[in-house]
C-alpha cells in the first residue's frame, strides 16, 4: 500500500501487482492477502490492476468483488510462434483465463512482446487475434524483450538477430496497427522503454500510444525512474487522464458521423 500511495502522488492513475507464478491455484492464503490489497489499493481512488498468471472463474469473480479494474494476461505473440517459445502453459489456457477475466466484468489488458525471435507475420497474427476477440482490449501493451541472462532467450540473444533485437521502428509500427484495429483501446508503452531515446518515445507516442508503465520495476526488468518520466511528459506536454476514466471520444464519434457497435460473435475462442 505504501508503493501505491508513492505512485499515486506521482501522477499515476491506475497501480499494477504481479506475481512471477505460473497460476494462481490453490493458493488459498496469497489470494486472501492479494484480495485485502485490491481493496485498499481500489480505496485510495487508484485504478487497480494485477497479473497474477491463469485464473479460473471463481477466483475472477472474487477479484471483481475487491474492487480490481484490470487484469493483465498477455499472448505474447501469434498462435503459430507460441509454442516455439513457451512450453508451461498452452494458447488456449491464456484464452481462457481471458474469458474468465472478460466474464467476471473486469477489463482485460492483453499484448504481447516483439524480439522474441518472430516473423513479421507473428507480429499480424497477435493483433489479429486481440482484435477478433468478442471484445478488445481495454489496454495493449506492446513490450520489447529485455534479454536477461540465464534464460533460453538471453542465452541466445547472441546467435540470433532476431532475438532481442527491436528497434524504435519496430515498436512504431506495431503500435500504429495496433491504434488502427483497435481505435478504443489504450496502448502502453511497456518494457524495453529504458533502451529508446526521448525522440523515440515521442515517434511511438505519435504513433497511437497512450499509455505507460510507470515505476522502477516491471516485474522482472528494470524501468525508468518516476522523476524522468515526469519530466519526458512534461517535455511533451502530455497530461495524464483521471482515474476510472475511459479514453477521450474522438470527435468523428462525438459528431456522430462514426457509431461504434460491437459485433456479437461465438463465445467459443479458437487458438
Amino acid at each position: 500500500l505504501e508503493a501505491a500511495q508513492r505512485a499515486k502522488d506521482a501522477g499515476s492513475t491506475r497501480f499494477c501487482m504481479g506475481a512471477a507464478w505460473r497460476e494462481l491455484g490453490n493458493k488459498k492464503n496469497a489470494f486472501n492477502h492479494i484480495l485485502e490489497m485490491v481493496k485498499g489499493v481500489n480505496g485510495m481512488g487508484l485504478e487497480v490492476c494485477c497479473t497474477l498468471g491463469m485464473l479460473n472463474a471463481e477466483q475472477a469473480k472474487q477479484l471483481k468483488e475487491a474492487g480490481l479494474t484490470a487484469y493483465n494476461h498477455n499472448l505474447d505473440t501469434s498462435p503459430e510462434h507460441y509454442p516455439k517459445v513457451i512450453t508451461t502453459r498452452s494458447y488456449e489456457d491464456r484464452l481462457n483465463t481471458l474469458a474468465n477475466v472478460r466474464d467476471a466484468g473486469i477489463s482485460v489488458c492483453c499484448g504481447g512482446i516483439l524480439g522474441l525471435g518472430e516473423e513479421e507475420t507473428d507480429r499480424v497474427g497477435l493483433l489479429h487475434v486481440l482484435a477478433t476477440l468478442p471484445e478488445h482490449p481495454e489496454s495493449v501493451p506492446i513490450n520489447a524483450l529485455v534479454a536477461v541472462e540465464g534464460t533460453p532467450l538471453g542465452d541466445n540473444a547472441d546467435e540470433a538477430d532476431s532475438i532481442g533485437n527491436v528497434s524504435a521502428f519496430d515498436m512504431a509500427r506495431m503500435i500504429a496497427t495496433a491504434r488502427i484495429v483497435m481505435p478504443r483501446t489504450m496502448v502502453r508503452l511497456s518494457a524495453g522503454r529504458l533502451s529508446f531515446s526521448d525522440a523515440e518515445q515521442f515517434m511511438m507516442f505519435s504513433a497511437g500510444a497512450n499509455s505507460i508503465f510507470n515505476g522502477d520495476k516491471l516485474l522482472t526488468t528494470d524501468n525508468p525512474e518516476f522523476d524522468e518520466d515526469t519530466r519526458l511528459f512534461e517535455k511533451l506536454g502530455f497530461v495524464g487522464k483521471p482515474a476510472h476514466a475511459g479514453p477521450m471520444v474522438a470527435p468523428a464519434e462525438a459528431d456522430g458521423e462514426v457509431v461504434i457497435t460491437k459485433v456479437e460473435v461465438e463465445k467459443k475462442q479458437y487458438a
